[in-house]
């Protein structure tokens, strides 16, 4: 590692589809009411991708709004890192779609695959590669549309989720502040709680696996949310402990958005107050591995992250994976000259115009 370096997220943007299913609708679809789905979820509405937009679309949205919040230029990017459970295809990569879409035709990508903890894997690897040196700047998404692999007649699981993306822009900080430090971990004893059974290589997509609705989320939501309940707590307590931290140094914790019966006991198990916790699962439901950023980013435009301030970013997920980040907000980067922006921008028009030409 080289000394002295840091990463820090210096940008930042999310993306959600205009289309609101509310939990009414979803009466008129499923056997539930709002009063079901809000007591057991915390839920109200979530948004759901129309059908020309895609994961890939949706990263691409966020990514340019990222790069904009840090007034940076495409091609200074070394690595974009898309985290997802709903990729465009199983290949190419999301994230070479995002590297074409955005025109950083300098960056490596590739796409990680750690469930709804995906970000906060995304995010330390890419924080990793800087403070080795490898890299100046890293991309780091999440991105999901899970609208496309839910059973719409399951009550039990269509009511949970939603699309969108985030994406941060790691860059180097020699000063203070910046992430942290990072924890990850997996058990794949409960591999089976949380899966989508058939279009993989064990089960490859076929008549039968379409009739038995095996491309769509199998949930058992009980073993979830006792596993859920537990590692927040742990894994906050363990990111906290390498870097020499208490909860009493952290200003706010973002967890991942998967219902608020799971926000609430993880905050009494931590023993901090719900204003620390942050939760906005209410308007997007659970949207995977773009809940954080997209919790973040929205922190973020408020104005409710200072300089300073302490961020401990905790997820959990299909794996299972657990990761969480103690992260040190730098506060929104002093306006740089633009140019190098706009001429990417009209490099990007000019290669979809080609394309379009071509088709």
């Amino acid at each position: 590692m080289s000394k002295g370096i840091k990463a820090q997220i210096i940008g930042w943007g999310a993306y959600v589809p205009r289309r609101v299913l509310t939990n009414a609708d979803l009466a008129q679809m499923v056997d539930t009411s709002d009063e079901w789905i809000v007591e057991r979820t915390g839920i109200r509405e979530r948004r759901l991708a129309d059908a020309d937009e895609t994961t890939a679309s949706m990263a691409i949205i966020a990514a340019e709004r990222a790069l904009a919040t840090a007034s940076a230029d495409p091609l200074a990017i070394d690595l974009i890192i898309v985290a997802t459970a709903t990729p465009d295809y199983l290949f190419p990569a999301t994230a070479c779609l995002v590297q074409r879409g955005i025109g950083a035709t300098r960056a490596a990508a590739f796409d990680l695959g750690a469930g709804c903890s995906g970000f906060i894997y995304a995010l330390a690897l890419g924080a990793h590669a800087i403070e080795a040196g490898a890299y100046r700047y890293a991309l780091v998404i999440g991105a999901e549309t899970l609208s496309r692999i839910t059973n719409w007649t399951d009550r039990g699981t269509c009511v949970l989720f939603g699309d969108g993306a985030g994406a941060v822009l790691l860059g180097q900080a020699n000063g203070p502040g910046g992430i942290l430090a990072t924890h990850l971990g997996a058990d794949g004893a409960g591999a089976d709680w949380l899966i989508l059974p058939a279009g993989g290589s064990r089960k490859p997509a076929s008549a039968e696996t379409v009739a038995e609705n095996l491309h769509t989320i199998r949930m058992d939501g009980q073993k979830v949310f006792r596993f859920a309940t537990k590692i927040i707590p742990e894994a906050t307590r363990k990111v906290l402990e390498q870097a020499g931290l208490s909860l009493a140094d952290v200003d706010v914790v973002i967890a991942h958005q998967a219902n608020a019966r799971i926000l609430q006991a993880a905050a009494e198990r931590l023993g901090v107050p719900k204003e620390k916790m942050y939760a906005n699962i209410d308007r997007y439901g659970n949207t995977s591995a773009a809940s954080i950023p997209i919790a973040l980013c929205e922190m973020a435009d408020a104005g409710q992250l200072q300089p300073g301030q302490r961020v401990v970013l905790v997820g959990f997920g299909a794996g299972l994976t657990w990761g969480a980040a103690l992260v040190e907000w730098g506060g929104r980067p002093r306006p740089r000259r633009n140019l190098p922006w706009l001429v990417a921008a009209v490099r990007r028009w000019w290669a979809w115009l080609l394309r379009r030409f071509r088709r």
